[in-house]
């Protein structure tokens, strides 16, 4: 045992593009996940992290590298041995309305993963095990038999988290939860996450590309670039001395709601993302970093520890960019 309750090491996912081209979703990634911490996963649009997120938990399969559970290499299990750690791994979709099937009931809904675990008896028991499961997000128990069209947003993403933690899993995939969402209401569904987490000794993933809900929540943040850590480490260490330019410009992007701050200038990240079918050589970042240098596009700089985090810079202790 690794002491870890996850872990991905080197791995890359690679789906097919025009011509021979092959798009770079995740490459060479190595991460460990903790028993019980939440571990936020931020970047742009399009850096790879819900494909991430799916190869942690085996809705896709890695082109190379692996996945490992409380020590044991899930890549490497036949369908029908995966099957008794599938009820441990979940995932609380962005889309509430998307993810919930519109003819399906509340009740038959959140009723599925526990019939189809076989974890209660009779109808009436998985019935009450629902009941139970609306109590837990907020969910009044006479919406038992209403349909997901007759929800408010943030209910229908309530009833997505109770079918989620109904086969009392332990890890789950929190993939962009409160984009979709109001803002009061965000703050409601992170208050329950947090919440649950504390309750039923969950582990999260939290994918985001909001920098100041993954503070809110997380305990340590891992930063995606096309495929590529740029920097992880503890939260407070991350937001308060980034290492990594592209850490910089993002938390420079969070809007500040002091007035003193307002009207400054605020530093913007310069041209379009690269190709992730045809990425750059060496530091995946550097046509965009003020900081870059021939030796970056020479050699792509390794993850190394420089103070409370790890980043991927070859400049990294100088000041900020």
């Amino acid at each position: 045992m690794s002491g870890y309750l996850l872990e991905a090491r080197n791995v890359t996912k690679l789906f097919p593009a025009a011509g021979k081209k092959k798009v770079h979703a995740v490459s060479d990634v190595s991460l460990q996940i903790r028993e019980g911490e939440t571990l936020g996963l931020v970047g742009e649009s399009g850096c790879g992290k819900s494909t991430l997120g799916r190869l942690l938990i085996r809705l896709l399969a890695p082109t190379s590298g692996e996945v490992r559970f409380r020590g044991e290499n899930i890549t490497a299990l036949k369908d029908s041995d995966f099957r008794r750690i599938r009820k441990e791994m979940q995932l609380v979709f962005q889309d509430p309305y998307a993810s919930l099937d519109p003819r399906m009931t509340v009740r038959d809904l959140v009723a599925e993963p526990i019939e189809t675990w076989r974890l209660c008896g009779s109808r009436e028991e998985v019935t009450d095990r629902v009941r139970e499961l609306l109590r837990a997000v907020n969910v009044p128990e006479e919406f038992l038999y209403r349909y997901p069209h007759q929800f408010s947003g943030g209910q229908r993403q309530r009833i997505g988290i109770a079918r989620a933690i109904a086969a009392d899993p332990s890890f789950i995939v929190c993939d962009e939860p409160v984009s979709a969402l109001d803002v009061s209401v965000q703050n409601q569904i992170l208050n329950l996450l947090r919440d649950l987490k504390t309750s039923r000794k969950l582990t999260y993933l939290f994918i985001s590309h909001d920098l100041s809900v993954v503070r809110y929540l997380a305990d340590r943040v891992c930063i995606m670039f096309l495929g590529k850590i740029c920097e992880i480490g503890d939260t407070e260490e991350i937001y308060t001395r980034p290492r990594h330019p592209y850490t910089r410009f993002l938390l420079d992007a969070v809007p500040v709601p002091d007035p003193s701050v307002r009207g400054k200038e605020i530093r913007l990240l310069k041209g379009e993302p690269p190709s992730p079918a045809d990425p750059p050589t060496g530091c995946r970042f550097r046509t965009r970093c003020p900081r870059a240098t021939e030796k970056c596009a020479a050699s792509e700089p390794e993850l190394r520890y420089i103070g409370g985090v790890q980043a991927a810079c070859y400049y990294a202790e100088e000041g900020p960019a």
